[in-house]
């Protein structure tokens, strides 16, 4: 069944997927709801790009600062009970906006305080969820698994934002946070419900960690493919795809499309992003296929962003984000898939946490460029500015083709490698 029609969802064959298929898509549409209901307040309470540039410095600044020290954790605990212990932190997080928020004294300090706090614990918690992937599935069906994973980001992205969009109208925004906080129990819940092997966890920690870490960073290093990969992703993401900071300051002031408006503009991007996500999914991931996608996916977005920057109608607007998502989608998921394809099992935690800081640790400086661009220029100006990033990433990736296709193919010869030690007699449940 899974090889016929449905080949493009066969990760779903793994009951322990399933159940994170829909524990996170639940919890994710709230994230996303609380994402465009906190820019929104934030607009709100200030009317600059600035402070929208100020909020997203704060909650990614604390990935730069811990996010490889998180890799050499991952590696080392459970993933499984830090994944839940970071969700219900999350949960904790969002009440208690929603409860600041509707009792009328929430400030603009305490939303930087709390996305700050959010960064924190994502710095755990991405990498975590990422290294997990291979648990629930394998290594037969890790591409799969990792395109299907960010169809569930970006499902929730189509539906989250326009939801949120609706509800701000008639709930407000504090109801907004109060459901994302509902939504993490979702999460929370598949991952109790999961059976799986025990994982062999080394016992002495803390005198290893700056060696783990150490590791991690030498083995980037070396293995210069992947190294780029990561290069190309920090500046990207880091700068390219900043523009989002500014898109409440494009639907309020300049295209006056209102909350709705920005709902929609972001869920444009979702919707793009699944559409991309099927039709990778329904292509074999052979060697040339993932590096079409990486070269497809920078120049989609490059040129999306720049129509998107200087596009004064709704309507093309909503095109644009829709094709952005579609090449965020395709190169994201193919670095991702690459980078988990060629490192071995016992660093997986540590070079995922090294891509949560390629693509989240840069832009710190990036959405601070982005606000004051937008504040003492012109949004449109910081728009095109970022675009003309991806475009930049996009022709530096031509000069690197061959010694992708050097690697995979090194990587063929080599076979997959075995997955790591589990104790097959003990079951692992979460007391």
């Amino acid at each position: 069944m899974w090889d016929g029609r449905l080949a493009a969802f066969r990760a779903l064959r793994h009951r322990n997927f399933r159940l994170f298929f829909v524990g996170q898509l639940i919890s994710l549409i709230g994230t996303w709801m609380q994402s465009v209901a906190q820019a929104w307040l934030v607009l709100k309470l200030t009317n600059s790009s600035m402070a929208l540039g100020i909020v997203a410095f704060a909650g990614y600044m604390p990935i730069l600062l811990a996010g490889l020290f998180a890799g050499a954790v991952v590696d080392h605990v459970d993933r499984r009970r830090l994944i839940i212990g970071a969700q219900f932190l999350l949960m904790i997080s969002a009440f208690v906006l929603a409860a600041v928020t509707w009792a009328g004294v929430v400030r603009v300090e305490y939303v930087i305080i709390l996305a700050a706090f959010n960064g924190l614990v994502s710095s755990f918690d991405m990498p975590g969820r990422q290294a997990f992937v291979v648990e629930m599935v394998g290594r037969e069906d890790l591409p799969n698994a990792i395109s299907m994973n960010s169809m569930i980001f970006n499902g929730a992205r189509m539906v989250g934002p326009a939801v949120a969009g609706i509800l701000i109208a008639v709930i407000g925004v504090s109801g907004c946070f109060f459901l994302n906080g509902i939504s993490y129990l979702a999460v929370i819940w598949s991952l109790f419900e999961m059976v799986l092997p025990r994982r062999a966890v080394a016992g002495e920690f803390s005198s290893e960690m700056i060696r783990k870490v150490r590791e991690g960073l030498q083995y980037i290093w070396r293995h210069r493919p992947s190294f780029y990969l990561l290069l190309l992703v920090a500046i990207n993401s880091g700068f390219g795809m900043q523009y989002t900071v500014l898109i409440p300051l494009f639907a309020r002031n300049l295209l006056h499309s209102g909350a709705r408006g920005y709902g929609f503009l972001m869920a444009a991007q979702g919707l793009g992003a699944v559409a991309g996500a099927i039709a990778m999914n329904s292509r074999a991931p052979t060697p040339r296929a993932l590096r079409q996608n990486l070269v497809f996916g920078l120049f989609c977005a490059a040129v999306s962003i720049c129509a998107f920057g200087l596009s004064r109608w709704m309507w093309l607007s909503l095109i644009a984000q829709m094709f952005i998502g579609a090449g965020l989608m395709h190169h994201m998921v193919t670095t991702n898939t690459m980078l988990q394809l060629f490192v071995s099992d016992e660093l997986r935690g540590r070079v995922m946490s090294i891509y949560t800081l390629s693509f989240i640790g840069t832009a710190p400086i990036g959405s601070l460029t982005v606000g004051f661009v937008g504040d003492h220029i012109s949004p449109r100006v910081a728009v095109v500015i970022c675009a003309v990033c991806s475009f930049a990433c996009g022709c530096f990736l031509l000069t690197r083709l061959k010694l992708f296709a050097s690697a995979q193919s090194e990587h063929e010869e080599r076979g997959a490698r075995s997955v790591e030690p589990v104790v097959p007699a003990e079951i692992d449940s979460v007391d």
